[in-house]
This record gives C-alpha cells, structure tokens and sequence, in this order.
C-alpha cells in the first residue's frame, strides 16, 4: 500500500485545543442543548449596514476582478487618511500593503523578514498562530516567559538575555489576545529602541486596535516609520468573514513586500476592498463606537461577576473583547475543566494552552462576544459548576 507523507512542519503546528471544545459545542446544539459560546473571538455584531451596502454593489456593479496586488487605490488612501485623522499618523498610502485578513499580513510578514532557521521573540501567552505562520517559512518562535502580576508583558530589561544568534526580531501585539492587556506608547517605544540596538525589526499586531477601553488607542506607527504593523477589518469594524486586513511596511520593504503579495495571494477580495472603503465613513464609524461602548459595558459587568465567583481576572483587561482568568484554585487542568464545564453546564470557553507554554493549564479565556444576559447566564452556570 502507498504511503504519503506530509511535510515536516506540518508535524510542528500544534491544532488548536478550542477546536475540540467548539466541535461538541455544536454538537450538542445540534441536539437542541442551549450552549452560550464565550469561546470564539467574533462579537455578535455584522458589517455595518453601509458596508454590507457597498458589497453589494460592488457585486452588481461588476466590480469582481482581481484588484492591484497591494490593494484599491482607494481604499489605501482611506486606511492612510484614517491613520492621519485619527492617531495622527502621516502613513503614505504605498507603505499599506492590504491582505486577505490579517492572517494574509501575518504570513507576508513572515515570508518578508524572517529566514529559515531564524527565530522570532514573543510573549507567553500570544496568539498561536504568530508562530505558526514561521513554521511555515522555516524559521521558529522563541517564547519569552511573562508575569501575570506585571500583565503579562515582557520585560523589556531581559530582552538582550533572549536574544540569540539567529533572533531577528519581536512580535508584539496590543491591545493583546488572549489577555485584552493594552501596552503602553512609552512601552513599545522602549522595545523598538531595543530591537533596534540589537539590529532586529519590530512587529505590533494590532488587529484590536479601536477596541480599547482604558488607556491610550495609539499607533506604533507614531513612534518609528521603520516599525511594522498589522491591522484588520474583522474585529473594530465586525467584518470577520470578508477576510480584509493590512500590513504597514517601512518605505524600504514596499518593493519586497508587493512581489512577495503577488505571487502568495495575487489580491485581497475585490468585494470586500470595494465594500471597506465605507467602512471610514462617518456615520460608520459612529456605529462601531457605539459597538465599542456595548463591548466596554460587557467587559464591565464580566470583570465583576468573575470576581464575585471567585475566578481571578490575571491581566489587566484594557482592550480587545477578552479575559484571561486565573483557574487554577478550581482545577488544575484548564483543557479538562473547559470540557467538562461544556458537558455539565452547556458554557465554552478557550484553554490557555492554545495560548502558550507557562503555566498554560491554569488559565483559560472568556471572549465577551454575547449580550449581558447571555453572560449573566453564563456567570450563574459556571458557579453552579463550580460549586458541584
């Protein structure tokens, strides 16, 4: 019998662990059970309706072929306009580079920057698939332990300790998944000033960006042109299946980073390009803070219910729709609880260890993507558990 053998670092991408909790989430739905999902990072919310608007006559227009490889005029001109008026950021509209979701910008940026056999520092706890996306280019994510006490940032003070032989950079994200941790202007401007002493380029991940509730909504932008960041249309502006996102590159990586676009993704949708350039219109951009402000009512009421049930909240909760909560004095293997918390009481929730390596099996993540009662609900299940 032949056999067929998958590529090595097909071996070296771990699956994520909520998948398993999302596939009998489902399944028992299907069996008429009323499952509150706090599992998946997508709120309850839609493109808004002038966005939606523009889609479709995008459709009906005709205007469905493949667009420039970097993106719609247009519409980076918009992305860079909005940067100017709103974080007063001068952003040429070439250095925009704009990608099938920020996934797209996530594996362009790998393919750009990072060699084989080279290794990127992040954070314990990121987003896994940061260091996925440099399996897939043959290079490594080097985790860099956190503190919960110090909201899980890295502490900048160790970073020529981390740094190797085969380091090239830092990968950083804020407002942060999975803790909805926010960092600092003067924070990521001390980074950069490190990454730059040591000859390595800086990455800020902030696909929250907008969703920010305490402290500064900055751009790393405003600290340096040569820093490179990454943002999305799927979580400020709701738009999670219309798979739009960009990369912010330095002038001198516009020519790599536009040959590199053509020959992996050739264009981002054309329909949803069209339809984003609506998504800056006034009116739409008052929709998503009103959104913002239902998130941070949300936030609120979870960060107290959880204190009341005695689950500690272990960073702080400044952005994104996020909390990353303190498991461990009621069990001491988060995957096992999640399940059986599904099983018992019908609420999902995301392990840590999708998340990082420390301590993983004390944590677990609460997306506040529901309305109040739905997790007001939640909140009386989980001590019902808890309490059993």
């Amino acid at each position: 019998m032949e056999r067929h053998k998958l590529a090595a670092r097909v071996e070296q991408i771990a699956p994520f662990q909520v998948m398993a909790v999302l596939a009998r989430a489902k399944q028992l739905q299907s069996q008429g059970e009323d499952v509150i999902h706090l599992e998946i990072g997508e709120p309850d919310f839609v493109a808004v309706k002038a966005v939606a608007t523009a889609g479709i006559a995008a459709i009906q227009q005709g205007k469905t072929g493949y667009t420039s490889a970097t993106g719609l005029p247009d519409l980076k001109r918009a992305i860079s306009d909005y940067y100017s008026s709103r974080y007063q950021v001068n952003v040429s509209p070439e250095r925009i580079i704009v990608t099938p979701g920020a996934s797209g910008a996530l594996l362009l940026m790998a393919s750009l920057m990072v060699n084989p056999d080279e290794d990127v520092l992040m954070p314990d706890p990121c987003y896994p698939c940061n260091r996925h996306f440099l399996i897939q280019s043959g290079a490594k994510a080097k985790l860099v332990e956190t503190l919960p006490e110090n909201g899980f940032e890295m502490d900048l003070n160790t970073l020529e300790h981390h740094w190797g032989e085969s380091t090239c950079g830092l990968w950083l994200a804020s407002p942060s998944n999975p803790t909805g941790a926010v960092l600092s202007q003067s924070y990521i401007a001390k980074a950069w000033e490190k990454v730059k002493g040591l000859g390595g380029h800086l990455l800020v991940d902030e696909i929250y960006q907008g969703l920010v509730y305490e402290g500064d909504d900055f751009s790393a932008l405003s600290i340096s042109d040569d820093i490179f960041v990454i943002n999305s249309f799927s979580k400020y502006f709701a738009m999670t299946g219309w798979r739009l996102g960009w990369l912010v590159v330095p002038d001198w990586a516009i020519e790599g980073a536009t040959k590199l676009a053509q020959n992996l993704f050739i264009a981002a949708p054309s329909v949803s390009q069209y339809a984003a350039i609506s998504a800056f219109e006034p009116d739409v951009l008052a929709e998503c803070e009103a959104r913002r402000q239902t998130l941070n009512a949300r936030r609120l009421m979870l960060l107290a219910g959880l204190e009341a049930i005695g689950l500690p909240v272990v960073a702080p909760a400044h952005g994104a729709f996020y909390v990353y909560v303190d498991v461990s004095g009621v069990t001491q293997d988060a995957m096992a609880w999640c399940l059986a918390l599904l099983e018992e009481e019908k609420v999902a929730l995301t392990p840590g260890a999708d998340f990082g390596i420390k301590d993983a099996h004390k944590y677990v993540r609460f997306a506040y993507t529901c309305d109040e009662s739905r997790l007001q609900e939640a909140l009386t299940r989980i001590a019902r558990f808890i309490a059993s």
